[in-house]
């Protein structure tokens, strides 16, 4: 084996025709198929893990994973043989459990498989025309059963078991609806299908018996133990702007008739073609996937309908819609989003669902989201990133970037970032696609084209082309290694461009076939072509011409590469070889040992060597090579490999195939020479930006600082505005409850009092019943004491009569018992007589039977003999019985064997169960105890309530003697209400002063206003002084520049005139040559005068330029003084409404306070008058009464008098608090009247007691 290995790292596809081909492991993990492995992908932290198909495998067909979540099974096709691979995915790495390869019935492949519920059983359906559903036990590798399901080769698309029982199956296909149920050995079918056949394209279980199955003509079909339950038909309607509307269109059940949720409209397909008007077409139903509360189903290219259960009905609701978002990447949005979906999977938890289509793409929403956006239909999101769709084309990187480009037939252009794992750039175009080479800076591309060939600029978020070239269908481009070249092939000639003058600067013409593969060697000097006239050319650059070829007709080559010292040359092609091309001669040919090799590449150390194939494998090499079969395959793709490089560190190997995936692999040699290779500098971070996109860029932002500042300032003067809202009403609440909690007080104080007067009545109450209920007790003990004495007395005359009774009765008993002895004598004689009688009828009787059997004995002779005989003919008849059930039981025999081999599995089974029952009856057993606990809880919530109810009654009744003293309360309310408005007439001027303060404070608000404006008016002249000093610079420097080309000019006159005064001497040449410093300076001189004009206008400008900043400095100073004055003049009317604020705040206290002690005053007056009225009435009753209760009069009366003088010691110390309070500055008193009033009133009942 070759020492050097390639490790999968990361995988860029996926393969849709792969069926049930997405999948959750667990809530964070799901598993696809990509390429010909299965890929395990983290969604949160990014990550691929392998799970490699097997070897020589052609084909993936079908995937299923285990309802527990340990196993996959993968069905494939491995050298035209279909093969069930089981792996554990519990293991790390995955390993092959099973393989089943060994099949005792005819089969092609296994379209569709599914586990049983326990994982134990394993369900697969085969190709037509066998069509044949078989029962695995796949950990025997046994089958249990086998059925062929259809018999006129129609397709069967899903198979699946109940969720619960292992025996229950449900296969749906073309015209086919079937339920099977296993049992003896045999599975058989459970229902019979009624009405047209349809094609059912998918199904469910969403219970225990209950399967939703999907048709190709858009409806939905509830099945409930095999009979329609519900049906309902979903319509795609598509207008002509390409928005479509789903439309619930009929509902419909076989037994049970239910009222539908939309307009019953009947279900039909209608195709208008060439017309303007709306298209009704009728969805295809390709998945459907169920949850906890219904299920989901396709509905028609890019939509996802969600389906509730309607609560203790059989049947569903359309509840929300999923749509596939529009790609605005495209080359056609509108239709971007027409796609298929495929595959339906939810997470565990149900907070998650994926979609798979038939474009190759992963599509993923969070449930949660559908909710919030019940009213408008919710959109999916790329799981990963968009895939290709088609197969890849071309394939290049660069050196100064983490850069791959590929194109494919999908007509798309992707830059991905091999070190990130993301795509970083995708655009599609209307033309395919065919080849594409990046510059080694990963700033540009050249891409082939159908119609033209494009130089195209790699920005931060778009692909732009700048140059074409009229090269149609371009197969092969390639840009040199020091990116100043690039080479084009157009059929069979090479086009070399530069890529600073994007100049045609060289055509290499020679190849007499389509040329498939060109590559530059180390240094750009040479260019190596190869294509399908079997001919391998090695071209000179600098002349243009062939230095070396190698041709062979026989073989059609596919690709070419060459060593990094530009010697050998390596080429691939039809004929299953490698050859290394040296000095146009054939060195040597490797053979590739029954495959086609379609792609090569060697590392830049030259130490190793990697080939695709044909179908799908890359094979490792050690250069330089081995004679024998040294290498490592790795089954990569899953169609033949296109393209394939190695980064210019020689790190990871890229690949690309005809299935639409993109590898990426690390690469190390065992042996480590020669392949670490250290980047002296990192990858680049510059990306290409346009001068207009900056431009537009920097607008917007500056735009929306603006609008950013503008919207702190009306926050900030909304938010003022708010606080100060609230803080009114905060102080509005706060008075309202302390005045509620005022009048709180005073109701309680009154309570209080009334609660103490019913105490003194109930003692009262308590002591007559007390001297009540002795006297009770005393008159009780005489009565007692009587009764006592009068039944004794009856008790001994009951005694003397039962003495007289019981010597009455010993007389009667005597009596009796000589009565008793006559009748026995009499009875005695009687019945001997009888009995004599009985004794001969006895006698007689036995004499007859002895004759009887005398007869019997003779009878009995006769019969024996009779039966010796019939006993001989039944011995022979039942001796040749016994020899054929000895024959049949020895078959019996083998048969119970059989029998028992099955016995002791099913034993097995039953003794698994009894575990699963133990286990369950421990559960139930803990349950009733929870259920017991929760009992008592219960017994003890019902006293509760119980003792709640009593103390609710006594609550009541107690709130009904309230309530009737809160009627008498009310009387006295009027009263105070009366006072209170007195009160209010006083309040009224401090609520004036209120208003007016309101209203200097608006006009304050309004001056701050009037000083931003001018603030803002003020910034704007700054402006346009600025502005205007801008132009001043401006016109300074010109000035300046025709200054220094003034001096310039007398400098060259000054050398002119001294050389001209070396001809003093001759005046003919002296002047000849004034005249010519005359022809050459004259018109400049008109310029010196200009100058000098000049001159006096800077200093002009200057003057005027000191004025103007003199001015400049004076206007700052102004706005800077007007701003402190602003700031001070607003500080000191903030500091006046606080003031102001605080002052109304302490008033409104003082106003409270003095109202709950008017209050307390008024209710303990209130209680002192009702205390007199009721000393009145009893002062004229009689002389009796009067010396009955003289203490308590008495007590009443020092009680009053105390309660009085309180009160006045009370109202004098509030006298001196409103004497100490109208001291202070700015306070009116509020109840200097009211109080006088109230001591007078106060003073009346003393005078009265007195």
């Amino acid at each position: 084996m070759s020492t050097v290995v390639a490790q999968s790292l990361h995988a860029f596809g996926l393969r849709s025709q792969v069926a049930n081909n997405v999948f959750f492991f667990d809530e964070q993990i799901i598993i696809f198929p990509s390429g010909n492995y299965c890929v395990k992908y983290n969604m949160d932290q990014k990550w691929q893990k392998f799970i490699p198909g097997s070897d020589k495998s052609q084909a993936m067909l079908a995937l299923s994973i285990s309802p527990n979540r340990r196993y996959l099974a993968m069905s494939e096709l491995v050298q035209e043989k279909p093969v069930i691979t089981i792996y554990e995915l519990s293991s790390i790495p995955c390993r092959k459990r099973k393989i089943l390869n060994n099949f005792d019935f005819p089969v092609q492949k296994f379209t569709s498989m599914a586990f049983s519920p326990d994982s134990k059983y394993l369900l697969t359906q085969t190709s037509p025309p066998e069509s044949n559903l078989v029962y695995w036990l796949w950990e025997k590798q046994k089958v249990m059963a086998i059925i062929k399901v259809d018999s006129q080769n129609n397709t069967v698309y899903q198979v699946s078991f109940s969720p619960q029982d292992n025996t229950q199956v449900c296969v749906t296909g073309n015209g086919m609806f079937k339920l099977l149920r296993f049992a003896e050995g045999t599975l058989k079918q459970t229902n019979f299908q009624r009405g047209e056949p349809q094609n059912y394209l998918a199904h469910t279980w969403v219970s225990d018996d209950k399967i939703v199955v999907g048709t190709d003509t858009g409806r939905l079909i509830l099945f409930e133990s095999g009979d329609q339950r519900w049906e309902t038909s979903i319509m795609v309607k598509e207008s002509s702007s390409d928005t479509k509307n789903l439309e619930r269109v009929q509902e419909s059940e076989s037994l049970i008739e239910f009222p539908t949720l939309s307009s019953p409209v009947p279900s039909y397909e209608q195709v208008m073609a060439g017309s303007s008007h709306s298209q009704l077409s009728m969805p295809q139903v390709f998945a459907i996937a169920a949850c906890s509360k219904g299920f989901a189903c396709s509905a028609g290219p890019g939509r996802v309908l969600l389906f509730e259960k309607i609560e203790d009905k059989d049947f569903f609701h359309e509840s929300r819609e999923i749509r596939v978002p529009v790609d605005p990447q495209s080359n056609d949005p509108s239709q971007s989003d027409k796609q298929d979906i495929l595959c339906l999977c939810f997470s565990p938890s149900e907070e998650t669902l994926i979609a798979s289509t038939n474009k190759n793409q992963l599509y993923t929403i969070t449930m949660s989201l559908t909710e919030i956006s019940k009213g408008e239909p919710a959109h999916f999101e790329y799981l990963m990133y968009p895939l290709h769709s088609a197969s890849i084309t071309g394939l290049a990187a660069c050196i100064r970037k983490p850069l791959i480009a590929t194109c494919s037939l999908d007509r798309s252009i992707r830059i991905w970032n091999y070190e990130s794992n993301t795509l970083e750039l995708y655009k599609e175009y209307q033309e395919e696609a065919y080849t594409i080479s990046l510059h080694p800076s990963g700033h540009f591309i050249v891409v082939g084209f159908a119609d033209k060939l494009r130089l195209m600029n790699l920005l931060i978020d778009d692909i732009r082309s700048f140059k074409e070239y009229s090269i149609r269908g371009c197969r092969e481009c390639a840009f040199s290694n020091g990116g100043h070249l690039f080479a084009a092939v157009n059929g069979n000639v090479i086009h070399i461009f530069t890529t600073t003058s994007l100049e045609n600067i060289s055509n290499l013409k020679g190849h007499t076939g389509k040329i498939r593969s060109i590559v530059w060697n180390a240094d750009d000097s040479k260019l190596i072509s190869c294509g399908t006239d079997g001919a391998v050319y090695e071209w000179n650059l600098s002349t243009g011409k062939r230095e070396t070829e190698c041709v062979l007709k026989s073989c059609s080559y596919n690709c070419v590469t060459i060593s990094p010292d530009s010697k050998i040359i390596f080429a691939v092609g039809s004929d299953h070889t490698l050859k290394e091309i040296a000095d146009s001669s054939i060195l040597r040919e490797m053979s590739a040992f029954d495959v086609i090799y379609t792609a090569i590449v060697i590392s830049h150390s030259g130490r190793m060597m990697f080939v695709g194939t044909s179908v799908g494998t890359i094979r490792a090499m050690k250069y330089p090579l081995a004679s024998q079969k040294e290498f490592n395959d790795y089954q990569a793709h899953a169609g033949p490999v296109t393209k394939m490089l190695l980064t210019f560190d020689d790190q990871f190997l890229l690949t690309v195939s005809k299935d639409g995936c993109l590898f990426t692999w690390k690469v190390f040699d065992k042996d480590g020479r020669g392949i670490k290779r250290e980047r002296e500098v990192g990858f680049a971070e510059e990306v290409l930006v346009t001068k207009t996109d900056m431009e537009e860029k920097a607008q917007v932002m500056l735009e929306l600082k603006t609008r950013v500042e503008e919207l702190k300032m009306e926050n900030e003067y909304q938010l003022r505005l708010k606080d100060m809202n609230y803080s009114e009403k905060i102080k509005e609440l706060t008075e309202k409850f302390i005045q509620e909690m005022e009048s709180l007080k005073t109701k309680n104080q009154v309570l209080r009092t009334e609660k103490e007067k019913q105490d003194i009545f109930h003692r009262e109450r308590m002591d007559e019943l007390l001297d009540k209920q002795t006297r009770e007790l005393q008159d009780l003990e005489c009565c007692n004491n009587q009764k006592l004495l009068l039944e004794y007395e009856k008790y001994q005359e009951l005694q003397l009569k039962s003495q007289r009774m019981q010597e009455e009765y010993e007389k009667q008993l005597r009596d009796n018992d000589e009565t008793k002895s006559q009748a026995l004598e009499e009875l005695t004689e009687f019945y001997e007589a009888k009995l004599q009688e009985k004794t001969t009828l006895l006698e007689e009787a036995q004499e007859d039977v002895r004759q009887q059997l005398r007869e019997f004995e003779e009878t009995k002779k006769q019969i024996e003999e009779d039966e010796d005989r019939e006993i001989q003919d039944i011995k022979t008849k039942y001796e040749k019985k016994l020899r054929d059930e000895k024959e049949s039981n020895l078959r019996l025999k083998g048969e119970t064997g059989i029998m028992r081999k099955k016995f002791n599995s099913l034993q097995k089974e039953i003794e698994e169960r009894a575990n699963d029952i133990d286990t369950l009856k421990a559960e139930q057993v803990k349950l009733q105890g929870v259920i017991k606990s929760l009992e008592k809880d219960i017994l003890s919530l019902k006293r509760e309530i119980q003792e709640r109810d009593e103390t609710i009654q006594d609550k009541e009744k107690r709130i009904y003697d309230l309530k009737k003293k809160n009627q008498e309360l009310e009387k006295f309310k009027f009263v105070l209400d009366y006072k209170i408005k007195e009160l209010k007439k006083q309040i009224e001027p401090r609520e004036n002063e209120i208003k007016v303060m309101k209203e200097q404070i608006q006009e304050m608000e309004a001056e701050l206003e009037r000083f931003h404006k001018q603030n803002t008016q003020l910034e704007l002249n700054i402006t346009e002084l600025w502005q205007k000093l801008r132009a001043t610079d401006q016109e300074m420097r010109r000035e300046r520049q025709k200054e220094r080309d003034l001096e310039a000019l007398v400098k060259r006159f000054k050398t002119d005139l001294h050389n001209c005064v070396a001809y003093i001497q001759e005046a003919r040449q002296l002047k000849e040559k004034v005249r010519a410093l005359f022809e050459k300076y004259v018109q400049r001189a008109d310029m010196v005068e200009i100058a000098g004009l000049n001159t006096d206008l800077q200093l002009e400008y200057a003057r005027q330029r000191e004025h103007l900043e003199r001015n400049l400095a004076t206007l700052k100073k102004k706005v800077v003084k007007d701003s402190e004055l602003h700031r001070t003049d607003y500080v000191r009317i903030m500091q006046e409404n606080v003031s102001l604020i605080k002052e109304i705040n302490e008033l409104r206290k003082e106003l409270k306070l003095t109202r709950s002690q008017v209050y307390d005053l008024e209710a303990a007056l209130k209680v002192a008058k009702k205390s007199q009225l009721q000393e009145v009435p009893e002062t004229g009753p009689s002389e009796d009464t009067v010396g009955t209760t003289p203490a308590m009069r008495l007590n009443e009366q020092e009680e009053t008098g105390r309660i009085i003088e309180m009160q006045r010691l009370e109202i004098q110390r509030l006298r001196d608090q409103i004497q100490e309070q109208q001291q202070v500055p700015g306070f009116h008193p509020i109840s200097r009247i009211r109080l006088s009033s109230l001591v007078t009133s106060e003073v009346n009942p003393e005078v009265q007691n007195n």
